[in-house]
């Protein structure tokens, strides 16, 4: 099987022009940018979940929780078209039999000889423990690997959170250690475990991960 190729800006862009807008697609999953039309469905769930996600998002002590209303969502999915465009980053709303079921993305993207880009994602805590999340990894990382070239993707996590780690594990992310006091989460400088996978690593495992999460 041939290896992931880097490609250059202007190429992303076609790719991801061609592939359907940015829509991926897994065995349960549909992964697909988040448009003004999503916000009824995406406050739903934000504000349903409140307790389950917010402990967990990155946000400086001292500053106010980003606004949850409309015209904010709009500006939040502009600035996201923008980074796609630019190829800096890559944010999915994840779909269940079409209803909205979470968020993933690929932000922070670096070129030149690190190719790496770092990796988010939350879901509603009425479908957690369904397998939806890591299924939207491997969808995430195929996409990564072999349609932008990058070589690694890195997901951090807060030790005590139990339910991002199950994802990790599921998919036997390589542990890569402990950060010391690495992001502020919901204002506190909280440690993280660094897992990640290389190119290397999804070759040596894409078969597997298309047969336990993409295939059937």
């Amino acid at each position: 099987m041939p290896g992931p190729t880097v490609r250059g800006v202007g190429q992303l862009r076609d790719d991801v022009a061609g592939s359907a807008g940015g829509r991926l697609v897994g065995r349960r999953v549909v992964l697909r940018p988040l448009r003004s039309s999503d916000f009824d469905a995406w406050h739903e769930v934000r504000t349903r979940c409140h307790d389950w996600l917010v402990p967990w998002e990155p946000r400086p002590a001292g500053m106010p929780r980003p606004s949850e209303d409309r015209q904010s969502f709009v500006t939040r999915c502009a600035t996201r078209d923008r980074d796609r465009q630019l190829g800096a980053g890559y944010g999915f709303g994840i779909f269940v039999a079409n209803r909205f079921a979470g968020e993933i993305n690929l932000s922070s993207i670096q070129r030149g000889a690190f190719q790496n880009s770092y990796v988010g994602y939350w879901i509603d805590a009425a479908l957690a423990g369904n397998g939806y999340v890591p299924e939207a990894c491997v969808v995430l990382f195929r996409f990564a690997f072999e349609q932008l070239g990058l070589h690694r993707l890195q997901v951090a996590i807060v030790p005590r959170n139990a339910a991002s780690r199950s994802v990790a594990r599921k998919l036997g992310l390589r542990g890569e250690g402990v950060a010391c006091r690495y992001l502020e989460i919901d204002g506190r400088w909280e440690d993280h475990v660094r897992y990640a996978i290389t190119a290397e690593e999804w070759l040596e495992r894409r078969d597997r991960y298309c047969r336990e999460w993409l295939e059937g």
